[in-house]
C-alpha cells in the first residue's frame, strides 16, 4: 500500500524576531507521523498566506522566497521517492534527515556480520559455544572472499543482496571448498541469520531471503549394531591409547553422551537415584536441557577402571574430539568394521539400540536430552532384525486371530 505524503509550510509563531518576521517551517507527513524543521527562511506574517501555504505580495525578494520553497517541496518529494525505492519504506524522519544531510550511513554486510559475532562472542561460555562462534566468523570471512572475487569490493550494502548473491555464495562455497551441499547450506543459514540480526536492529525492512529456500539433503547416518560394539568391547589392543579411545567411545555408546558432554562429566553427575541405581543427571552443553540416564553395567565398569586414576577429578582420559576420530578410524580397521565411525556414531548406536530394544522413543528422547521428538527421529533407526520382530509379532496376531462365521 502507498504511503501517503505530504509537504506542509507554516510559521512558526511563538518566535518573533526583533524585525518582525518569523521562521518559515517545513512540515513533512507521512502515515498520519510527523517531522519538522527550520527552513532557515523569515517572512512578516502579515505577508504570509496559511491557506496556500506560500509569501504574498509583490517583489522579486517574495518571489524568490516562493521559489525556494516550491524548491524545497520538489527536493522533499524526490527523497521521499528515492528511499521509498530503495527500501520499500520510508517514514518523515527519514526524508527530513536526507534534506538535511544528516541521514546515517547504510551499515554493510560485512559491518553488521562483525558487530553480531563481537556480541556472539560475549555469549561465548554462557549461553554459546566457542565452535559456533569461530563457525560464525568463517561464514564472514568465506563472504569476504565471495565480495571480493565476484564483485571486486570489500563490502556491500543490504540493498544489493538477492536471490542471485546468495545462490552466488552457495555456489562459491561448493567451488572452492571441499565441503557437502549440507554444509555449504550451513554457511547460507548463518548468513540468513546475519539479515535477520540487521532486520531487528531496524537497518533493513526488507527479507532478501524472502524467495530462496534452504534445502538440506537427507543423510543417512551410521550407528552400530549390538554385534560390531560387542566386538569392539571384546578387542584386546596393543596400543594403551586405542584402548582409551575405545573406552571412551563404548561409554558414549551406552549412555548417549555427545563428545562435549563427556569431556564435562563430573562425579556430581552421578546420582543414586530412587529406584536405586546410579544415573547420570546433566544439562547437555548445547541445549542446556537435562539428560537423565541410567548407568549400565558396562558404562559403569568403564567408570571403575578409571577411578582415582585421573587427575583433577577426571572421570575418562579424553582427548581431543579430532584425535579421537582419527583413533576410531583405526580401531574400526582392527575390529573389522567397514563403517566410517566418528565419536558422534555412538549418540546414534545408543539411540538405535534403545529403540530396537524396546525402549519408546519418549524416553529416548529424554535420555538424549533433546527438546522435541523429531529431533530424536533422525538418530532412531529401526535395525533390521527388530522390524522382523515386530513383524513377528504382527503376524502372529494376524493369523491366530478367531474368524467369525457369517
Amino acid at each position: 500500500m502507498k504511503s501517503t505524503f505530504r509537504v506542509l509550510f507554516f510559521l512558526k509563531r511563538d518566535k518573533v524576531k526583533k524585525n518582525g518576521n518569523m521562521p518559515i517551517m517545513a512540515r513533512i507527513t507521512i502515515d498520519g507521523k510527523l517531522a519538522q524543521f527550520n527552513t532557515k527562511l523569515e517572512v512578516n506574517p502579515k505577508n504570509w498566506s496559511a491557506k496556500t501555504g506560500k509569501v504574498n505580495g509583490r517583489g522579486a525578494e517574495f518571489t524568490r522566497m516562493n521559489e525556494m520553497l516550491d524548491s524545497i517541496k520538489a527536493t522533499l518529494h524526490r527523497h521521499y521517492q528515492t528511499i521509498l525505492e530503495r527500501d520499500s519504506y520510508v517514514t518523515a524522519e527519514k526524508v527530513r534527515n536526507v534534506f538535511l544531510g544528516k541521514e546515517e550511513k547504510a551499515k554493510t554486510l560485512l559491518q553488521v556480520f562483525s558487530q553480531h559475532n563481537e556480541q556472539y562472542a560475549l555469549k561465548v561460555g554462557k549461553t554459546a559455544t566457542q565452535k559456533t562462534y569461530t563457525r560464525y566468523e568463517l561464514t564472514k570471512n568465506r563472504l569476504a572472499e565471495y565480495i571480493h572475487n565476484k564483485y571486486n569490493v570489500e563490502d556491500i550494502t543490504f540493498r544489493e543482496i538477492n536471490v542471485v548473491f546468495i545462490e552466488g555464495f552457495y555456489l562459491f562455497i561448493r567451488e572452492n571448498y571441499p565441503c557437502t551441499h549440507n554444509t555449504a547450506m550451513k554457511f547460507i543459514q548463518r548468513f540468513r541469520t546475519i539479515v535477520l540480526f540487521a532486520h531487528n536492529l531496524g537497518l533493513i525492512t526488507f527479507n532478501p531471503f524472502g524467495a530462496y529456500k534452504l534445502k538440506f539433503e537427507y543423510v543417512e547416518r551410521d550407528f552400530l549394531e549390538q554385534a560390531e560394539l560387542d566386538r569392539i568391547y571384546q578387542k584386546t589392543f596393543a596400543s594403551k591409547r586405542l584402548e582409551q579411545v575405545r573406552d571412551i567411545f563404548i561409554f558414549s555408546c551406552y549412555t548417549g553422551l555427545s563428545y562435549v558432554d563427556v569431556c564435562e562429566l563430573t562425579p556430581e553427575n552421578i546420582r543414586l537415584s530412587f529406584d536405586g541405581n546410579l544415573w547420570i543427571i546433566k544439562k547437555r552443553h548445547k541445549t542446556s536441557v537435562t539428560s537423565n540416564i541410567r548407568l549400565l553395567d558396562i558404562p559403569k565398569s568403564i567408570l571403575q577402571k578409571y577411578d582415582g586414576k585421573l587427575p583433577n577429578g577426571k572421570l575418562l582420559p579424553v582427548i581431543s574430539n579430532q584425535k579421537m576420530n582419527d583413533y576410531l578410524k583405526e580401531i574400526a580397521t582392527v575390529c573389522g568394521i567397514n563403517k566410517k565411525i566418528t565419536f558422534h556414531v555412538a549418540r546414534h548406536s545408543f539411540a538405535t539400540l534403545s529403540i530396537s530394544y524396546g525402549v519408546p522413543i519418549e524416553s529416548v528422547s529424554k535420555m538424549l536430552g533433546h527438546t522435541n521428538i523429531r529431533t530424536t527421529q533422525i538418530y532412531a533407526k529401526i535395525i533390521d532384525t527388530k522390524l522382523s520382530e515386530d513383524m513377528d509379532i504382527l503376524a502372529n496376531k494376524l493369523n491366530n486371530r478367531k474368524i467369525s462365521v457369517i
